[in-house]
Protein backbone atom coordinates (compact mmCIF):
# COMPACT_ATOMS: atom_id res chain seq x y z
CA UNK A 1 0.00 0.00 0.00
CA UNK A 2 1.33 3.01 -0.71
CA UNK A 3 -0.35 6.05 1.16
CA UNK A 4 0.45 10.61 0.92
CA UNK A 5 0.60 12.98 3.66
CA UNK A 6 1.09 16.23 3.78
CA UNK A 7 2.06 19.08 6.60
CA UNK A 8 1.94 22.69 6.84
CA UNK A 9 3.67 25.06 9.82
CA UNK A 10 4.35 28.58 10.52
CA UNK A 11 6.60 30.30 13.37
CA UNK A 12 7.12 34.18 13.41
CA UNK A 13 10.56 35.86 13.56
CA UNK A 14 11.53 37.29 16.71
CA UNK A 15 14.36 39.04 17.87
CA UNK A 16 15.95 36.96 20.64
CA UNK A 17 15.66 33.21 18.99
CA UNK A 18 17.82 31.16 16.75
CA UNK A 19 16.92 30.52 13.36
CA UNK A 20 16.54 26.95 12.87
CA UNK A 21 15.53 25.47 9.78
CA UNK A 22 15.76 21.68 9.01
CA UNK A 23 18.27 21.11 11.84
CA UNK A 24 20.64 23.91 10.49
CA UNK A 25 21.27 27.22 12.77
CA UNK A 26 20.62 29.72 9.57
CA UNK A 27 22.82 33.68 10.54
CA UNK A 28 19.89 35.97 10.81
CA UNK A 29 19.00 38.70 13.05
CA UNK A 30 15.85 37.39 13.74
CA UNK A 31 14.92 33.65 14.56
CA UNK A 32 11.95 31.17 15.01
CA UNK A 33 9.27 31.70 18.26
CA UNK A 34 7.75 28.68 19.52
CA UNK A 35 8.18 25.81 22.18
CA UNK A 36 10.27 24.05 20.55
CA UNK A 37 12.89 25.19 18.66
CA UNK A 38 10.34 26.04 16.67
CA UNK A 39 11.99 24.19 12.93
CA UNK A 40 9.37 25.16 10.47
CA UNK A 41 10.35 22.66 8.07
CA UNK A 42 10.79 19.75 9.97
CA UNK A 43 7.47 20.35 11.62
CA UNK A 44 6.08 20.74 8.36
CA UNK A 45 7.68 17.26 7.58
CA UNK A 46 6.88 15.31 10.81
CA UNK A 47 2.92 16.36 10.15
CA UNK A 48 3.46 14.67 6.93
CA UNK A 49 4.75 12.01 7.79
CA UNK A 50 2.55 11.41 10.31
CA UNK A 51 -0.40 12.32 7.88
CA UNK A 52 0.66 9.59 5.75
CA UNK A 53 0.38 7.00 8.04
CA UNK A 54 -3.06 8.12 9.09
CA UNK A 55 -1.78 8.58 13.13
CA UNK A 56 -2.85 12.09 13.50
CA UNK A 57 0.18 15.30 14.02
CA UNK A 58 2.70 16.51 16.14
CA UNK A 59 0.00 18.64 18.40
CA UNK A 60 -0.50 15.09 19.22
CA UNK A 61 2.74 13.39 19.94
CA UNK A 62 4.57 16.77 21.67
CA UNK A 63 1.98 19.58 22.88
CA UNK A 64 3.22 22.97 23.44
CA UNK A 65 1.61 22.45 26.75
CA UNK A 66 3.91 19.79 27.76
CA UNK A 67 6.68 21.11 29.69
CA UNK A 68 9.24 18.36 28.63
CA UNK A 69 8.66 19.69 25.11
CA UNK A 70 10.06 23.20 26.14
CA UNK A 71 12.75 24.11 23.62
CA UNK A 72 13.10 20.36 22.28
CA UNK A 73 15.20 20.22 19.14
CA UNK A 74 13.17 19.39 16.23
CA UNK A 75 14.91 16.74 14.53
CA UNK A 76 13.95 14.80 17.88
CA UNK A 77 10.65 15.03 17.12
CA UNK A 78 11.36 14.38 13.69
CA UNK A 79 13.34 11.30 14.60
CA UNK A 80 10.38 10.30 17.26
CA UNK A 81 8.14 10.03 14.47
CA UNK A 82 10.40 8.10 12.42
CA UNK A 83 9.57 5.34 15.02
CA UNK A 84 5.84 5.77 15.08
CA UNK A 85 6.06 5.44 11.31
CA UNK A 86 8.01 2.20 11.34
CA UNK A 87 5.90 0.74 14.38
CA UNK A 88 3.14 1.10 11.81
CA UNK A 89 5.50 -0.79 9.63
CA UNK A 90 5.91 1.84 6.86
CA UNK A 91 8.74 3.34 4.86
CA UNK A 92 9.28 6.73 3.39
CA UNK A 93 9.66 6.47 -0.55
CA UNK A 94 10.27 10.33 -0.25
CA UNK A 95 10.12 13.77 1.10
CA UNK A 96 9.50 16.71 -1.13
CA UNK A 97 9.46 20.88 1.32
CA UNK A 98 9.45 24.19 0.56
CA UNK A 99 10.16 26.74 3.07
CA UNK A 100 8.37 30.15 2.35
CA UNK A 101 10.37 32.81 3.21
CA UNK A 102 11.98 36.58 1.77
CA UNK A 103 15.27 35.97 4.48
CA UNK A 104 16.56 34.44 5.11
CA UNK A 105 18.20 33.28 1.91
CA UNK A 106 18.53 29.32 2.52
CA UNK A 107 20.02 28.41 -1.30
CA UNK A 108 23.46 28.01 0.86
CA UNK A 109 22.08 25.61 3.32
CA UNK A 110 20.27 22.89 1.37
CA UNK A 111 22.86 20.24 1.21
CA UNK A 112 23.20 20.42 4.88
CA UNK A 113 19.48 20.31 5.52
CA UNK A 114 18.92 17.65 2.96
CA UNK A 115 21.25 15.56 4.90
CA UNK A 116 20.00 16.13 8.49
CA UNK A 117 16.71 15.27 7.09
CA UNK A 118 17.99 11.61 5.33
CA UNK A 119 19.81 10.61 8.10
CA UNK A 120 17.04 11.42 10.80
CA UNK A 121 14.44 9.56 8.06
CA UNK A 122 17.37 6.61 7.59
CA UNK A 123 16.59 7.29 4.08
CA UNK A 124 19.09 8.15 1.09
CA UNK A 125 19.18 11.66 0.28
CA UNK A 126 17.89 11.20 -3.39
CA UNK A 127 14.61 10.86 -1.51
CA UNK A 128 14.59 14.15 -0.35
CA UNK A 129 13.95 17.46 -2.22
CA UNK A 130 14.56 21.28 -0.21
CA UNK A 131 12.89 24.01 -2.03
CA UNK A 132 12.84 27.65 -0.61
CA UNK A 133 10.69 30.21 -2.48
CA UNK A 134 9.37 33.99 -1.93
CA UNK A 135 6.00 35.16 -1.73
CA UNK A 136 7.57 38.40 -3.85
CA UNK A 137 6.90 40.49 -0.92
CA UNK A 138 3.64 39.72 -0.24
CA UNK A 139 1.69 38.20 2.82
CA UNK A 140 3.30 37.69 6.46
CA UNK A 141 6.28 35.97 4.87
CA UNK A 142 6.94 38.60 2.49
CA UNK A 143 7.00 41.25 5.20
CA UNK A 144 9.15 38.67 6.93
CA UNK A 145 6.85 38.63 9.91
CA UNK A 146 6.97 34.82 9.68
CA UNK A 147 8.45 31.92 8.10
CA UNK A 148 6.30 29.08 6.20
CA UNK A 149 6.72 25.30 5.33
CA UNK A 150 4.96 22.66 3.54
CA UNK A 151 5.92 18.95 2.99
CA UNK A 152 4.07 16.25 1.17
CA UNK A 153 5.79 12.85 2.16
CA UNK A 154 5.34 9.25 0.23
CA UNK A 155 5.22 6.21 2.26
CA UNK A 156 4.89 2.59 1.20
CA UNK A 157 4.29 -0.66 3.53
CA UNK A 158 6.36 -2.83 4.88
Amino acid sequence: MIKVGQGFDVHQLVSGRRCVIGGVDIPFNRGLLGHSDADVLLHAISDAILGAAGIGDIGKYFPNTDATNKDIDSREILKKVIVLLRQKKYSIINIDATVICELPKLMPYIDQIKKNIALDCNIDIDRVNIKATTTEALGFTGRGEGIAAQAICLIESK
